[in-house]
């Protein structure tokens, strides 16, 4: 997407995130928790013209990946930047040596799941009771990055 930047999130992100968070979820973290997770994981924005209009989040442990979140600014979704996100999110773990990452999506939220599906992550199982308000399970999604010297995927 032409003038799109995927840039690591600093302490400028957090007020427009948080935002953001507002806007796109019922129980939405708040500046202080993403504050909290400065410096730590995975946590890359999509800014356009120098504001934030997405972003998404990775916590790690060793070599497994979780993503917490990811949001995309009503005004900018179905224009790109979720898909660049969860590209430059995916080359960013890698990078780091992560053996596969893990996601929850709404099983309602086709469009989310049409993008992490293109994307790579495949569907693992179900999580029952995942989601509140309104109550709905999620899908739960992987995407494997690293391959036995056989070149089969790493489970």
């Amino acid at each position: 997407m032409n003038g799109l930047w995927i840039v690591p999130m600093e302490e400028r992100h957090i007020a427009p995130l948080a935002a953001i968070e507002r806007a796109c979820f019922h129980a939405p973290w708040s500046e202080e928790a993403l504050r909290e997770e400065l410096g730590k994981g995975i946590f890359l924005v999509a800014e356009r013209e120098g504001a934030a209009v997405g972003y998404i989040g990775c916590q790690t442990v060793l070599d497994e990946g979780y993503v917490t979140n990811v949001a995309v600014s009503p005004g900018w979704r179905r224009q790109g930047v979720g898909r660049a996100l969860v590209r430059a999110f995916a080359s960013h773990a890698k990078a780091r040596g992560l053996a596969f990452v893990t996601l929850e999506a709404r099983v309602s939220n086709a469009p989310a799941i049409a993008l992490y599906r293109g994307e790579g992550f495949v569907p693992v199982g179900i999580r029952r009771g995942f989601y509140t308000s309104p109550a709905e399970d999620a899908v739960l999604m992987t995407l494997f990055l690293k391959e036995h010297e056989d070149g089969t995927e790493i489970r």
